[in-house]
C-alpha cells in the first residue's frame, strides 16, 4: 500500500527544517530526537508524513540538491557569455562568495562520502545529482564551442569532470585543513582550466 503523507505542507516544513541537520550530521549521525528538536514536532507527526528516517533523508537530499543546482543556475543567469556562465560554477564555491548553500557544504559530496558503502539509495541519489551537474556543465561547454567562445578541440565531458573534481576537491580540502587558502588555490586552477579552453 502506497504511503500517503498526512499533510503536504507539514511534510515540506519537515524537509526544509531538517535540511541543514542531515547535511551537517549525515544520515547515521541524525537521530529522530534531532528531528523532533529542530522541527518541534512529535515523532508521530514526523512519521505521519514520512514512512521512516530513510524517507526523510532522501527527501532532504533531493531538496538540498535542488537548492545547490538552482543557485548555480541563478549565478549562470547573471553572466552574459557562456564562458562567464561556466566560471559561475567555480565562483559560487569561493569561501567569500555570499551563497545560500545549506549549512554543511555540498550535499553531493557530504552524501557521497557517507553513503558510498552504507546507504545504496542515497548513494544513487548523490551519483545522479553529480551526473546532472556534469551534464549541465557539458552542455554549457558544447554551446560555447558552437558559439566560438571555446576551442573546437575541447572535450566537454573531460573538461566538466575536471572542473567539478577541482571544485569538490577544494571543498574537501577546506573542510579537512580549515585552510581556506588551499581551497582558493584549487578553485583558481579550475578557473585556469576555463581560460585554457577559451579563445
Amino acid at each position: 500500500m502506497k504511503f500517503t503523507p498526512r499533510s503536504e505542507s507539514t511534510r515540506q516544513f519537515i524537509i526544509e527544517t531538517c535540511a541543514p541537520v542531515f547535511n551537517q550530521k549525515g544520515f547515521a549521525g541524525t537521530s529522530i530526537t534531532d528531528l523532533e528538536k529542530v522541527t518541534k514536532l512529535s515523532k508521530g507527526s514526523i512519521y505521519g508524513n514520512f514512512e521512516n528516517k530513510d524517507a526523510v533523508a532522501i527527501a532532504v537530499f533531493e531538496y538540498n540538491l535542488e537548492n545547490k543546482l538552482g543557485l548555480i543556475r541563478r549565478w549562470e543567469d547573471r553572466a552574459a557569455t557562456l564562458k562567464g556562465k561556466l566560471l559561475a560554477h567555480i565562483h559560487i564555491h569561493y569561501p567569500n562568495a555570499e551563497t545560500l548553500f545549506t549549512a554543511g557544504g555540498c550535499p553531493i559530496q557530504n552524501t557521497a562520502i557517507e553513503a558510498d558503502d552504507t546507504h545504496e539509495i542515497l548513494r544513487e541519489k548523490a551519483a545522479a545529482g553529480l551526473i546532472r551537474w556534469q551534464k549541465g556543465m557539458e552542455k554549457l561547454i558544447q554551446e560555447g564551442i558552437s558559439a566560438g567562445e571555446f576551442y573546437m578541440d575541447t572535450n566537454p565531458s573531460e573538461t566538466a569532470l575536471h572542473i567539478i573534481s577541482l571544485i569538490e576537491g577544494a571543498a574537501m580540502t577546506a573542510k579537512l585543513t580549515k585552510d581556506m587558502s588551499l581551497a582558493v588555490t584549487l578553485l583558481a586552477i579550475a578557473e585556469k582550466t576555463v581560460e585554457a579552453i577559451s579563445k
